[in-house]
């Protein structure tokens, strides 16, 4: 009886860790964009947005409030150091300010988002 009990319980362990491990990391910051900036060809305005990306899926959302402005695919460059604080990095493209990157704080990778993110 023990031999059951011991080996149900090591069985559920088991399955238990390997279910967390593939559930992947969700990373959250807010982020303020000091103007309109262009996210996989979606304008989004100037002002104050909450940033998620799911490391599962690949892809970065952008949030004012709880209602979806723009979702797209992007991926994860190494960092040399940990990020300071979260960091928005865009680039002046004619009159237009691209996303290119999103560094939340406490991390060691970018979030490359648009054609860098690919």
């Amino acid at each position: 009886m023990k031999s059951i009990t011991k080996t149900a319980l090591i069985l559920a362990l088991l399955i238990t860790l390997s279910a967390t491990t593939s559930f992947g990391k969700t990373r959250k910051a807010s982020i303020t964009l000091a103007s309109d900036t262009t996210v996989n060809g979606a304008v989004v305005k100037k002002g104050n947005y909450e940033a998620s990306y799911d490391d599962q899926s690949g892809e970065l959302s952008i949030f004012k409030g709880t209602k979806l402005i723009v979702k797209t695919a992007a991926r994860l460059e190494k960092r040399d150091q940990k990020a300071r604080s979260t960091e928005v990095q865009t680039i002046l493209e004619g009159m237009n300010h691209n996303l290119v990157s999103i560094s939340f704080s406490g991390s060691y990778s970018n979030v490359l988002v648009g054609q860098a993110g690919m």
